[in-house]
């Protein structure tokens, strides 16, 4: 009979990492407080730090970026929560009320990226200012906090991926995740008189997959060309990766009334949408230089 895990335990077994009676949140005056939450705020909060800090080497207001993140914060998880029933409609439909229960979780990523860029433009149109100017001085910060934020999501026990056997594999057990994240293959694969799964840790190469996108970004700053550059490194970098990586998850959404992974399309897209936008630009940019020659 192989090992046992408690309800509280995460293990990596192949690199000898055993996690015991690790909470999901703590409590303050009988209220409870889920680690989740604590890790996104603090992404946020060194995500617009990371932000102010771009735009003062800019030559920029950081303060801008500070008067930006309120608007930025407030409507980013309207838009995670917006994307996420979207896309569940089947399970609000008949209960409306929980559409407004953030507790039991529901934010898609994407949908706060949607909403943080349209706000991003509306913002910049009323105070004059460029949108391509200031996406390029906030998407390092976007990054940044989507790598600390991931760290939430290990501590909910979600966001992982199909069965794996590889070096950063990761133990969970049965009772800590939903049962809708345990796919027919991971159940396949959870051996007898054992009590956990073992899977991919989808949510750790994402969080490494971003640091490696915002170092890229902080490299090319110095030598970007045009403006809106470093935007579209976000879209395309992270687009890539995020198609891999929703590919093996098991709590995708999906597009309605198909089995296509929705943001594992959006991601496909703005690959493509990054990838011909900056050619095009670039293509532009030569032509002005010869003709200036």
């Amino acid at each position: 009979m192989q090992e046992m895990m408690n309800a509280g335990d995460i293990a990596f077994p192949h690199l000898g990492i055993y996690l015991h009676n690790l909470p999901k949140g703590f409590s303050i005056f009988g209220f409870q407080i889920a680690f989740y939450g604590v890790i996104i705020g603090i992404g946020v909060l060194c995500g617009v730090l990371m932000a102010a800090h771009v735009a003062k080497r800019e030559n920029m207001d950081p303060d801008v970026v500070w008067d930006f993140a309120i608007y930025a914060i407030i409507f980013s998880i309207i838009g995670a929560r917006l994307y996420y029933v979207i896309f569940r409609w089947d399970v609000y439909r008949n209960n409306l009320p929980e559409v407004f229960n953030l507790r039991n979780g529901g934010l898609a990523i994407y949908g706060a990226v949607i909403a943080a860029f349209l706000t991003l433009f509306i913002y910049t149109r009323l105070k004059k200012q460029s949108f391509l100017q200031m996406v390029d001085v906030c998407v390092p910060g976007l990054i940044l906090g989507q790598a600390i934020g991931r760290w939430g999501n290990f501590m909910n026990r979600e966001v992982f991926g199909g069965y794996s056997d590889n070096l950063v594999a990761m133990r969970l057990p049965i009772d800590a995740v939903r049962s809708r994240d345990i796919t027919e293959s991971v159940a396949m694969h959870i051996a007898e008189g054992t009590n956990y799964i073992q899977v991919h840790p989808t949510f750790l190469y994402e969080s490494l997959w971003n640091l490696l996108i915002l170092i890229l970004m902080l490299l090319c700053r110095k030598h970007k060309r045009f403006r809106g550059e470093i935007w579209l490194l976000y879209l395309g970098g992270y687009g890539l990766g995020r198609f891999w990586i929703e590919g093996i998850r098991t709590d995708q959404l999906y597009l309605t009334g198909t089995t296509i992974p929705v943001s594992q399309l959006l991601a496909a897209l703005c690959v493509a949408a990054a990838v011909i936008a900056d050619i095009v630009v670039r293509i532009r940019l030569r032509g002005k230089t010869k003709t200036a020659a």
